[in-house]
């Protein structure tokens, strides 16, 4: 659907219709609002993009705002929301069970994904154990990454490693583009030719689109470096500007009660809450590099110093 046909099928919605935004994936979005639908009667208009272009239509219409509900791959997002005001203060009586670490008065998390290497096990490569690996001869022309810009998760991780190894998070950023490594778009444009064999392995893919694709029989494998990675939790946020308060409230109790949990899930996202089961490894199993700090570093000067190293600038 274009912009322009989302905005006049908006236009055309019920005016106690909700709006959400959210950074992917799209089919759980989708069975997010279905099922809250189903429940409250209340119907939903869904705008799924990656982060960049979600965070960018919010800035777009600051004088006209529409979305209520938004749902970010990036916390740094929800954080940098809630400092400029646009949130507003609510804590679902079904954020009990999630840890304290992935809410705060104004944002929950909705579920969690992990970054990691994917692999394609039929490349004729080595399995690569850390990120380093893929700076190696055998891996020259063969590694795609997202594009930080577009992806807060892939972000995150550059933020990750640069907060665990300062410079020499850059000089593997360096040996990686002197290996021929390419930026490639979105997630799902940086898996594309990994699955298709063109390629070897992406660096910093988002692991829920990859285990999904391990699921349809594909011949890839999720790998979590030895040196460690960066979780990414989604928060879930209600934007002060939001005329339907109440439904969005709501909304969020949904996505966060087990129905809703389980289609997280389902989607191989972790779920926030604790006392829902996952199909794939949790956080508590994955070794993490530091959590950021005062100290660490801009997602602004971060994203510019690395579309300066790969020529985007």
């Amino acid at each position: 659907m274009t912009a322009m046909t989302l905005s006049l099928a908006m236009a055309a919605g019920s005016a106690q219709a909700l709006t959400l935004y959210t950074a992917g994936p799209g089919s759980l979005a989708k069975k997010l609002a279905a099922g809250y639908e189903k429940q409250t009667g209340v119907k939903v208009d869904v705008f799924q993009a990656t982060t960049g272009k979600v965070m960018a239509r919010l800035e777009a219409e600051q004088a006209n705002p529409r979305a209520d509900v938004l749902i970010s791959a990036s916390w740094d997002t929800a954080t940098d929301l809630e400092q400029r005001g646009w949130l507003l203060e609510y804590q679902s009586p079904n954020a009990e069970q999630v840890p304290a670490q992935f809410k705060t008065p104004y944002y929950v998390a909705q579920g969690i994904s992990a970054l990691g290497i994917v692999w394609n096990t039929k490349s004729g490569t080595t399995e690569p154990k850390d990120w380093g690996d893929l700076a190696k001869p055998e891996f020259k022309d063969k590694v795609t990454t997202p594009d930080p810009s577009l992806s807060g998760a892939s972000l995150d991780l550059l933020i990750g490693l640069q907060n665990a190894h300062a410079q020499q998070a850059w000089k593997l950023f360096e040996d990686l583009k002197a290996n021929g490594m390419i930026i490639a778009g979105p997630n799902a444009q940086a898996l594309t030719p990994v699955l298709q064999g063109a390629k070897a392995a992406v660096f910093g893919a988002v692991d829920y689109v990859s285990y999904g694709s391990v699921q349809d029989g594909e011949s890839v494998k999720v790998i979590f470096p030895s040196s460690g990675t960066v979780i990414a939790p989604r928060p879930m946020m209600i934007l002060k500007s939001s005329q339907q308060q109440k439904e969005a409230k709501a909304f969020i109790d949904y996505a966060l009660s087990p129905e809703g949990q389980k289609l997280v899930a389902d989607a191989w996202l972790m779920p926030a809450r604790t006392d829902i089961d996952a199909k794939r490894p949790l956080f508590k199993t994955l070794k993490l590099l530091p959590e950021a700090s005062q100290a660490s570093a801009s997602r602004k000067d971060v994203l510019e110093r690395f579309a300066k190293l790969f020529g985007q600038q």
